[in-house]
């Protein structure tokens, strides 16, 4: 029997974006499951057995919103892409290339119709973290946005495929949608109430060197923002009025690397404006970021999660520092609409960031600390 929480709103005062660092002795295990000298019944009893000290350590420092870090995970996105039916797990020519480093070259691309697939994995992921959170917390679980999907289909010869079932661009995004939402209430009829959409479409958008060298510098930036927000909007269209959804604003996050750099400024007025979610997680962690001032544009109903603490790297911030761009940020947003997490999750991938299990914990109690002093 799935275990329920009373509803908690959309986010806390500090939050998590929600994958963490990979213990050692689960890498292994997936490495031992790969090369063939374990079970797949062997590899979840690792997972179960590290998603649960997890979980217990999250309620420990005392999150409200928890995950099971993505432990089931290689990717934060890829692996949700395969559970739908109608797509395979492929491996392209290279992979996805960030500043100074280049990824596996996993990727998804179709083998039919997208679908629902009632067998999904994600459904037993939410199940298992929802028991462990024991109605104490509430379990946030975070998934890739639609137009995070779209873009992986269509990513250099995955296209082929699209064209090969899709004769019309339409019918992809509704089936893009429908697939989602079926997903996310599925999620609802098993006791989710908070699902957090994964998007780094955005955060590639406001690079503008990044599209010109994608498109040749052939592209129209508000086309793209408007099938993006179609994509995103149509999967979240007519949800349980008790379902909080929110999204994460991504500019890559691999072993501690980024893929993009440009403030919110060129996306934001679509965005922030019109995506329906209830809060936006945003990275602020360093110049890349931009300013704050895009922040206008967020109506006044709902939040936003300051990513002033960064993810890539163990040293800790100073907690004086952190405040004041709190207070910058609250020139633009009320301080009560106003949240504080880590910039990204600690491991977007099973290869994680580069920092030490110690450190990760050690920010989110800074987190902790600096909002019983802005917020008491």
């Amino acid at each position: 029997m799935s275990q329920q929480v009373v509803n908690q709103g959309a986010v806390n005062r500090y939050d998590i974006v929600g994958s963490f660092l990979r213990p050692e002795v689960l890498k292994e295990a997936r490495e031992k499951y790969s090369a063939g000298e374990i079970s797949y019944q062997e590899l979840q009893e690792v997972e179960d057995q590290e998603i649960t000290k997890l979980i217990n350590k999250e309620k420990e420092i005392g999150l409200r919103y928890v995950t099971d870090g993505e432990f089931r995970r290689s990717y934060w996105h890829l692996d949700f892409f395969w559970g739908l039916n109608g797509v395979e797990h492929n491996m392209m020519e290279q992979g996805y290339l960030f500043h100074g480093e280049e990824t596996r070259a996993d990727s998804a691309r179709l083998t039919g119709k997208v679908r629902f697939n009632q067998s999904h994995p994600v459904f037993k992921e939410f199940e298992f973290a929802n028991e462990l959170a024991g109605g104490e917390v509430q379990v946030r679980q975070s998934i890739p946005a639609p137009a995070q999907f779209f873009t992986e289909l269509v990513r250099g010869k995955n296209e082929e495929k699209v064209e090969q079932y899709y004769d019309d661009r339409e019918k992809l995004y509704q089936d893009i949608a429908q697939a989602y939402r079926e997903t996310i209430l599925e999620l609802y009829r098993l006791g989710c109430r908070n699902v957090k959409l994964d998007d780094c479409t955005w955060g590639m958008l406001v690079d503008k060197g990044f599209w010109q060298n994608m498109t040749n510098k052939d592209y129209d930036l508000q086309e793209i923002q408007e099938l993006y927000l179609q994509l995103n909007n149509a999967a979240l269209k007519d949800l349980p009025k008790d379902l909080h959804v929110t999204t994460h604003i991504c500019r890559g996050n691999y072993h501690s690397t980024f893929a993009s750099s440009g403030g919110y400024e060129p996306v934001a007025q679509t965005l922030f404006g019109k995506e329906n979610v209830e809060a936006f997680f945003l990275e602020f962690d360093d110049d890349r970021s931009g300013d704050f001032a895009p922040l206008r544009f967020v109506p006044e109903e709902k939040q936003v999660v300051l990513g002033l603490i960064t993810s890539k790297s163990g040293k800790l911030e100073d907690k004086k520092t952190i405040i004041n761009r709190i207070y910058e940020a609250n020139q633009y947003v009320p301080l009560e609409r106003l949240c504080l997490s880590p910039q990204c999750g600690f491991a977007s991938t099973e290869e994680g960031n580069i920092l030490t299990e110690a450190q990760q914990w050690e920010k989110l109690r800074l987190i902790i600390a600096i909002t019983q002093e802005v917020w008491g």
